[in-house]
C-alpha cells in the first residue's frame, strides 16, 4: 500500500487486520468491503464507490453505504467533468474535499446540509485512475488520519479492480416497495451483516431497516418493518427499563446532528454504545456491542480502586502505627485495620524469646486459648516455627489442612474458634523476631494479590511491633527505677496514719521526679514532704532521689520547715541552672494538733477538717527550688484529731484540658463528697470512719478513688502524678506531762520523783528504773552545762519521750572519755539505754530528748 500521510501505529495496525481480512475479496463483495471501513474509520455519515464507465466520460455509482435511496440516486452517474468531489478526485488524480452544495451539472448530486464529502482516486495496476472512493462526512474536513486511512485503503484496492474495458461496472440501483427505502444491493447486503446492529427510521419514526444484529434487539425484521419504533420499544419494556430512551432518540432527531450515548437494552442485559446520525428524511442507529470493553474497563477501574484503596490502607497503618507506643497500643491499630478489609476475626502476635513463643498480644482469642499457648516451644512442629526457620509466609485455608500439616496441634482451631490462618514472619534488620497470625472464623484461600498485601503489611508490622517492645522493656525498667527511688513502705507513727500513690506518666518511657515521703521527728512530731523535679528522665530521677535523701538529713537536724527549705534551695542551686524542683515541707506536731509547712513552687495542701469543707490554706507559693530567694513564708494550720491533709503534685490537678484551679476544685469536690459519707455518690467514703491504731485501710481506698476520678486510666496522664494523705492523731492531755524544775543539782532528783510517780500512773513501772537514769543525766547536763529555766515533759504515745529544756543553744555531743576521766560518759550512757536520742533547737533554746519502747 502506497500512501503520502503518515499513520499512527493504532491505525497502521488496524489497517493491517482490514486488508489480511480482505484478501480473498473481490468485485463488489470487496468495494462493499472497504467502502464499510473507510466510513467506519473516518467516523462517517456513509461513503460510495464510484467507477469510471463504458469510454470512460462518466462516472457510475457501483457501491453505497449509509445513504438512503433519495440521496445515493441523485449521485448514480455523474460526469467526469461536472465538479463534484468524486469527478475532481478521478480528474485530478488528488484527494478532493467539497462541502454540501448543489451539483453544477445540474444531475441531482446533492448532499444534505452540514456535511460535505471526501473523495480519494482509486489507481488501477496500470497507473490509470479508476474511480473514486468517498465518504460523507460533517461539515468539517476530517483530519489527517481520516486521510491516512483513506489513502491507504485506496492505494490497497485499486490494483485489485477489474479493468473497466473487460468488466464493466454494474451501476447502483435503487429501489424496492414502501417499505423498503434502503435497496436490497450490495449497500443492503454490507448492512445486513456488519458486526454491529444498524436500524432507519423515516422521519414518521416507522421502521424501514433492520439488520441481523439489529433483530437481535428489536425482534424479527418482518414484524418490525412498517411499524414505528416507540410500537417495538413498547413491545419491549424498553419504556419501563430505560424510560429516558425515546426521548434521546426524539432530541437527536430535532438536532439534527450526530449523538451518541451508552444503554443496558434490557432484553438481553448486554451494553450498548448507540451512535444515532439524522438523515433527510429520518434517522439511521448504529448499536455497538461494548459489553466485553466496559466488563474490562470495570475491571480496570476495579484494580486502580482496589490498588488505591491498598495505598490509602497502607497509609492508614502507617500514620496508627507511627502513633502507637505500647505493644498494646499497636496490637490493636493493627488489628482496626487490617482484620476488616480481609474479613479477618483474630489477630495475634507471637515473639521467639530464647527458645520459647511468647505471646505479645491479640485480638479476637478467647483468653484460655492465648495463655495455653504462651511459653511454647520453638522446637515443637507448629506454623509459628515453620515460619520462624523458613522467614517464610504460610497460608492455611482450612481445618483439614491444618490438621494435616500439624497433627500434634489438631486441636488448636477448636479451642482458638477459627479456621484459616496467614502467618506471617516478623522480619527487623535481617532478623526474625516472631510471627503474626492473622486468622478467620470460616475457611478462607486468599487470593495471590491479597497474599501479597499482607505479606507487604507485615514488613510495616514488624518495625511496630518490636518498636513497642522495646518500649515496653524500657518503660518497665523506668517504672522498676522510679518505684525503687520512692519509699517502699511509709513508717507507722502515732502521729498520723498515711497513705500514698504514684501514677506514672502514661506517654513516654522517661521516668519523672515526682516524689514523697514520711518523716519520724522528735517529740512524736512528723515530716510530711513532697516534690516535683521538673523535666523527665534518668538525670531527673537522680536529682530526685539526692533530694529526698538531703531532706532526710535536714529533718534529722530538727530544721523547721522555712529553714530546710532555704537549705535545700542552696543544694539543688549547686545542681545548675537550669535545674529546678518544687517541694513542700510540713511538720504535725501531735502536742498541739498543729501543721507548720513552708512551700517552693509547689501547690498547697488541701485541709479536711471534721464537720468542715475543704479548704487550700496559705499564702501564694515562693519561686521553686534553684530560682527562689529566701527566707520562705512559714503557714500554720490547726489540725484536731481525725483531720485529713493531702499533699499532690501537679499532675494530678493540671493537665492539657484543665489548668491547676480547675484540678483543685476538682479535688474539693471528691474530698468533699469522700467526706459526706456512704451513699452520696459513686465511690463515697467515710473518711471519718474510727479504726483502729496502724490501719490504714479507709486511706487506701481514699487514694484510689481520687486518682480514678482526677485521672480517669482511660484519660491517662501526660504528667507524672504524687499523692500523699495523712490522717491526724493528736496526743491525749492525759498522756503529757509537765514539770518546771528548780535550779540547781535539786533538780535532778525531782525529775526522777516526777518520772517514778508519773510512770505508776501510766502503768508503765517496768520502764521507770531506765528512765530515771536517763532523765538524771539529761537534767544533770542541763544544770551542769546550760542555763535555766530547765523543764521536764514526759509523752506517752508508742513509746515513752522524755524531754528537758533549757535556755542553751550548746548542743551535747558524745565524748569518748578514757580510763581516767571522771566525766563524758553520761551520754554514752543515753545512747546505749534508750532507743532514739538527740537534740532539738526551740524558740528559748534546746531541748535534749529520749525515747523508750513501750512493752
Amino acid at each position: 500500500m502506497a500512501g503520502q500521510i503518515p499513520v499512527d501505529e493504532a491505525v497502521t495496525a488496524r489497517l493491517r487486520l482490514i486488508v489480511k481480512a480482505g484478501e480473498e475479496l473481490r468485485g463488489a463483495d470487496l468495494l462493499s468491503f472497504v467502502l464499510e471501513h473507510a466510513v467506519t474509520e473516518c467516523g462517517g455519515l456513509g461513503g460510495m464507490v464510484h467507477l469510471r464507465g463504458p469510454g470512460g466520460r462518466e462516472l457510475l455509482l457501483t457501491t453505497a453505504h449509509g445513504l438512503v435511496r433519495t440521496i445515493a440516486g441523485g449521485w448514480a452517474e455523474i460526469g467526469v467533468g461536472n465538479g463534484t468531489a468524486p469527478a475532481l478526485a478521478v480528474t485530478r488524480g488528488l484527494p478532493v474535499w467539497l462541502p454540501a452544495r448543489a451539483g453544477e451539472d445540474g444531475t441531482g448530486a446533492v448532499l444534505p446540509a452540514g456535511t460535505g464529502l471526501l473523495a480519494v482516486p482509486l489507481t488501477g495496476a496500470d497507473g490509470t485512475v479508476a474511480g473514486a472512493l468517498s465518504v460523507l462526512a460533517t461539515a468539517e474536513e476530517p483530519g489527517p488520519g481520516c486521510h491516512a486511512a483513506l489513502a491507504e485503503l485506496a492505494g490497497w484496492t485499486g490494483p485489485r479492480l477489474p479493468d473497466p474495458r473487460e468488466s464493466p461496472p454494474e451501476p447502483w440501483r435503487g429501489g424496492g416497495g414502501p417499505e423498503h427505502r434502503i435497496a436490497p444491493d450490495s449497500v443492503s447486503r454490507a448492512l445486513w451483516h456488519m458486526s454491529d446492529a444498524f436500524f432507519a427510521v423515516d422521519a414518521q419514526w416507522r421502521i424501514t431497516f433492520v439488520n441481523v444484529e439489529a433483530e437481535r434487539l428489536l425482534g424479527a425484521s418482518h414484524a418490525l418493518l412498517g411499524h414505528t419504533l416507540w410500537e417495538a420499544f413498547t413491545r419491549l419494556g424498553v419504556d419501563i427499563a430505560e424510560p429516558g430512551l425515546p426521548a434521546r432518540y426524539r432530541r437527536a432527531a430535532e438536532a439534527g446532528v450526530p449523538s451518541g450515548f451508552e444503554v443496558r437494552w434490557p432484553t438481553n442485559q448486554r451494553w450498548y454504545y448507540m451512535r444515532l446520525v439524522p438523515v433527510p428524511d429520518g434517522l439511521a442507529v448504529y448499536a455497538a456491542d461494548i459489553t466485553e470493553t466496559r466488563a474490562r474497563e470495570e475491571e480496570r477501574a476495579a484494580a486502580e480502586r482496589a490498588a488505591a484503596e491498598r495505598g490509602a490502607r497502607i497509609g492508614e497503618l502507617t500514620d496508627a502505627l507511627a502513633q502507637a507506643l505500647t505493644m498494646r497500643e499497636v496490637v490493636t491499630a493493627i488489628a482496626d485495620r487490617v482484620l476488616p478489609p480481609f474479613g479477618a476475626s483474630g489477630f495475634v502476635v507471637q515473639l521467639i524469646e530464647g527458645s520459647q513463643i511468647q505471646v505479645a498480644g491479640g485480638v479476637g482469642y478467647p483468653q484460655s486459648f492465648l495463655e495455653a499457648i504462651d511459653g511454647s516451644p520453638i522446637s515443637d512442629l507448629s506454623a509459628v516455627s515453620e515460619v520462624y526457620h523458613t522467614g517464610a509466609p504460610v497460608f492455611i485455608d482450612s481445618v483439614e489442612e491444618f490438621a494435616r500439616r500439624y497433627p500434634t496441634q489438631a486441636d488448636r482451631p477448636f479451642s482458638a474458634r477459627k479456621a484459616a490462618w496467614a502467618f506471617l514472619p516478623l522480619v527487623v534488620s535481617g532478623r526474625d523476631i516472631g510471627c503474626s497470625v492473622i486468622s478467620f472464623a470460616e475457611p478462607r484461600h486468599l487470593t495471590g494479590e491479597e497474599r501479597a498485601l499482607l505479606n507487604a503489611l507485615s514488613g510495616l508490622m514488624a518495625q511496630a511491633i518490636e518498636r513497642a517492645r522495646l518500649y515496653d522493656m524500657e518503660h518497665t525498667r523506668a517504672k522498676e527505677l522510679q518505684r525503687g527511688l520512692l519509699p517502699r513502705t511509709l513508717p507507722a507513727v502515732h502521729a498520723v496514719t498515711t497513705a500514698a500513690r504514684y501514677l506514672p506518666a502514661s506517654e513516654g518511657v522517661e521516668v519523672g521526679g515526682d516524689w514523697y515521703d514520711v518523716i519520724p521527728l522528735s517529740g512524736a512530731r512528723v515530716a510530711l514532704v513532697i516534690g516535683d523535679v521538673m523535666g523527665h528522665g534518668l538525670s531527673e530521677a537522680a536529682t530526685m532521689g539526692r533530694l529526698r535523701t538531703a531532706v532526710h538529713t535536714l529533718a534529722d537536724l530538727e530544721f523547721p520547715p522555712a529553714e530546710l527549705l532555704t537549705r535545700l534551695n542552696d543544694l539543688v542551686s549547686d545542681f545548675g541552672d537550669s535545674l529546678y524542683a518544687t517541694c513542700l515541707y510540713a511538720v504535725y506536731d501531735p502536742v498541739t494538733a498543729t501543721c507548720s509547712y513552708a512551700r517552693a513552687g509547689h501547690p498547697p495542701p488541701a485541709v479536711v477538717r471534721p464537720g468542715e469543707p475543704v479548704r487550700f490554706p496559705g499564702h501564694a507559693p515562693d519561686p521553686p527550688l534553684g530560682a527562689a530567694r529566701p527566707p520562705f513564708e512559714t503557714t500554720e494550720v490547726s489540725l484536731p484529731e481525725g483531720s485529713l491533709l493531702v499533699l499532690y503534685t501537679d499532675g494530678l490537678v493540671e493537665s492539657a484540658a484543665r489548668d491547676i484551679d480547675r484540678g483543685m476544685e476538682h479535688l474539693a469536690r471528691t474530698l468533699t463528697a469522700a467526706a459526706s459519707g456512704p451513699g452520696s455518690g459513686p465511690g463515697a467514703l467515710h473518711i471519718w470512719r474510727k479504726e483502729a491504731r496502724g490501719e490504714s485501710a479507709s486511706l487506701e481506698r481514699l487514694c484510689d478513688d481520687l486518682l480514678a476520678e482526677l485521672v480517669p486510666e482511660k484519660q491517662g496522664t501526660a504528667d507524672d502524678a504524687a499523692l500523699l494523705i495523712a490522717r491526724t492523731h493528736a496526743i491525749a492531755p492525759d498522756d503529757i506531762a509537765t514539770w518546771p524544775l528548780s535550779p540547781g543539782p535539786v533538780a535532778a532528783g525531782e525529775a526522777r520523783d516526777h518520772v517514778r510517780e508519773q510512770l505508776l500512773r501510766w502503768e508503765l513501772a517496768p520502764l521507770t528504773t531506765t528512765a530515771e537514769l536517763l532523765v538524771s543525766e539529761l537534767v544533770g547536763n542541763a544544770v551542769r552545762h546550760g542555763k535555766g529555766p530547765v523543764e521536764l515533759r514526759l509523752l506517752r504515745g508508742d513509746g515513752l519521750i522524755c524531754e528537758v529544756s533549757d535556755g542553751s543553744l550548746t548542743t551535747p555531743r558524745i565524748r569518748h572519755a578514757s580510763e581516767t576521766d571522771e566525766g563524758g560518759r553520761g551520754l554514752q550512757l543515753v545512747s546505749a539505754l534508750s532507743h532514739r536520742w538527740g537534740t532539738r533547737y526551740t524558740a528559748a533554746g534546746k531541748c535534749i530528748w529520749t525515747e523508750q519502747r513501750v512493752p
